[in-house]
C-alpha cells in the first residue's frame, strides 16, 4: 500500500520481501522518525519516497531468554529498557536505552532507527551492543545476512533491511557511562560502554566499546588487550585509558571539541569499571 503525504510517498509493505524490494526502488525505511524528521536542521533533503514498518513482525520482536536475546528492529528504547532490566550481562544496553536522550524520544525511538542512522554519532545503543557483541539480522534481495556489529557499521550503506538483533547471553557483567551536554539536546559527547567476563577480580575477557568521540563507534582494543588478565581495578583502568587515549581521533563539533571527548574518555572508564565492580 503506498499512500500520499505532506512527507512524500509513504510504502507500507505487507511482508519482508515486499519490504526489501522497495528499498530496491529507494524507499527509506522509518520507525520513529526522530532522526529523520531532523533533516531539515542538519540541512539535509528528506527522502521522496518512505517505507513504514508497522505491518511486519519480524522488526517486532522482544525475547530476553536464558540463553539468547532477539531485539527487533522496531523495538523502542523505552520498551528495551524495561525488558533487559535486572539483567547483569545486559546492563550496559539497558542503560544505554533507558539514559539516551530524554522520555519523550526514548518512547519512539528504535533499535533499527539508531542502527541505521549513520550520521548519528551520538547513539548510546550503538556502543551497547558492540560491547555486547551482538549479530545484526538483515534481510537483503539474496536472502537473509547475520552480520557482527563491527561489520554492520563498516558497510550500513550497503542495503539491507535490519530486522533484528541478537545476543548470546552469558555471565558476564557489563556497564555503561556517558556524558550528555545540555547543548546538544542531552545527547552524550562521549560514550564507553563495557562487558566483561570476570573471575575472582580478575578480568579474563573484556570488551570496550567507544561512542561519540569519532563519527562511528568502535571497540578500543588495545585497551582491551592491556586490561585482560589485570584486576578490576577502576582507578588502574583510568590511568591506562588516560595513556592510551591518543588511539582516538576526536571530532570536533558544536557540542564539544575533540580535546574534551578524549579528556572525558578515562574518567567515564572508570565509572563503567566501578558499576561492574559493584
Amino acid at each position: 500500500m503506498t499512500a500520499q503525504t505532506g512527507y512524500g510517498l509513504i510504502t507500507t509493505p505487507q511482508t519482508v520481501a515486499e519490504a526489501v524490494a522497495a528499498m530496491a526502488g529507494g524507499a527509506v525505511p522509518i520507525a520513529g522518525a526522530t532522526w529523520l524528521l531532523r533533516a531539515p536542521l542538519r540541512h539535509e533533503p528528506m527522502p521522496d519516497r518512505l517505507m513504514s514498518l508497522r505491518c511486519l513482525t519480524e522488526v517486532q520482536a522482544l525475547d530476553i531468554g536464558p540463553e539468547r536475546a532477539v531485539i527487533g528492529a522496531m523495538v523502542t528504547h523505552d520498551a528495551l529498557a524495561g525488558a533487559l532490566a535486572g539483567q547483569p550481562d545486559l546492563a550496559g544496553l539497558a542503560t544505554a536505552a533507558g539514559a539516551s536522550a530524554n522520555p519523550g524520544i526514548r518512547r519512539i525511538a528504535t533499535l533499527g532507527g539508531n542502527l541505521g542512522a549513520a550520521g548519528f554519532a551520538a547513539s548510546d545503543l550503538v556502543p551497547a551492543l558492540l560491547a555486547a557483541d551482538v549479530t545484526a539480522v538483515l534481510a537483503t534481495g539474496s536472502g537473509l545476512q547475520s552480520l557482527p556489529m563491527a561489520a554492520f557499521l563498516a558497510g550500513r550503506g550497503g542495503g539491507g533491511l535490519i530486522l533484528r538483533v541478537e545476543i548470546a547471553r552469558s555471565a558476564r557483567r557489563a556497564a555503561h557511562a556517558r556524558l550528555p551536554m545540555r547543548k546538544a539536546g542531552d545527547y552524550p559527547c562521549a560514550i564507553v560502554s563495557v562487558s566483561a567476563d570476570v573471575s575472582g577480580g580478575t578480568i579474563r575477557d573484556i570488551r570496550i566499546a567507544v561512542g561519540a568521540v569519532e563519527s562511528t563507534a568502535r571497540r578500543w582494543s588495545s585497551l582491551e588487550d592491556r586490561l585482560t588478565g589485570t584486576a578490576l581495578d577502576p582507578a588502574r583502568a583510568e590511568a591506562a585509558a588516560r595513556e592510551m587515549s591518543d588511539d582516538f581521533t576526536a571530532r570536533d563539533a558544536v557540542d564539544a571539541p575533540g580535546w574534551y571527548r578524549l579528556s572525558v574518555l578515562p574518567v567515564l572508564l572508570r565509572r563503567a569499571f566501578t558499576q561492574i565492580k559493584v
